[in-house]
């Protein structure tokens, strides 16, 4: 890189998987990518939202297609990827949460908080990364944690304990994959203004917690975690690998 001179965002002609992509931050960031140049593959279990979405950007003659696989059956999706070319950006958005206290938390809760947002970025994350390295391609994995997965919340102490273990995955596995020149980062939203937060806002004595919690004093914007993702993916961030890219608005910061 020449002195002074910064590298700048470009992506097209990359290839992106984004589980998670039938809606809300995940359908964005698939959005934003295919905008970009990138060739961008729409994951998620729900085949009719994913296929609207990747035709609606064909139909602006950006390059996307729909995945339809369930990411928490391991070996179906594997066998899927098998089939095709290796990608450059993977983002691990698929993710859920079953708010409650820990004595009403049952193993059913437990198990399908801890296969989405755990199992499921690691062995997605093993099965890209091998095809990436196989390729001999300079990738970049982004796993979609939470300020969450930094601090303690009541009520949601399994959400928690799931966040918590991808951010020792991810750097983890940014050490094992760094000799490849893969890097391995999270994003870390706050509560993002969404249709499935909208619920929880309604709540007035919820949302007043929260807004004290959160210095910058708002919630934040798809848009943001959007900003995040094509940074993460591009070679702007060509020295991050192992970190936590917070958005939350300052709240672990007190």
């Amino acid at each position: 890189m020449t002195p002074g001179r910064a590298p700048d965002w470009q992506l097209a002609g990359r290839r992106a998987l984004v589980t998670g992509a039938g809606r809300g931050i995940g359908l964005a960031i698939a959005q934003a990518y295919a905008a970009a140049g990138v060739d961008v593959t729409l994951c998620a279990r729900s085949s009719e939202e994913i296929e609207a979405a990747a035709t609606e950007l064909r139909e602006q003659g950006l390059a996307a297609h729909a995945l339809t696989v369930d990411v928490t059956d391991i070996e179906g999706f594997a066998a899927q990827i098998a089939d095709l070319p290796p990608f450059d950006i993977l983002v691990n958005n698929a993710g859920t949460n079953r708010p409650k206290p820990l004595s009403a938390v049952s193993a059913e809760d437990f198990d399908a908080i801890m296969s989405i947002n755990l199992r499921a970025a690691v062995f997605t994350s093993q099965t890209v990364s091998a095809r990436m390295q196989a390729a001999g391609l300079r990738g970049s994995i982004i796993n979609m944690s939470s300020q969450m997965g930094h601090v303690g919340a009541a009520n949601r102490t399994i959400y928690c304990a799931s966040k918590w273990g991808l951010e020792g995955f991810t750097k983890a596995l940014a050490l094992e994959l760094a000799p490849a020149g893969i890097r391995v980062n999270t994003i870390c939203p706050t509560f993002i203004e969404t249709p499935m937060t909208a619920p929880f806002f309604a709540d007035q004595a919820f949302a007043r917690d929260v807004l004290t919690r959160i210095p910058l004093g708002r919630v934040g914007q798809v848009s943001e975690v959007v900003g995040a993702a094509l940074y993460l993916a591009s070679d702007m961030s060509g020295l991050m690998t192992g970190s936590a890219l917070m958005l939350d608005g300052g709240w672990t910061a007190q």
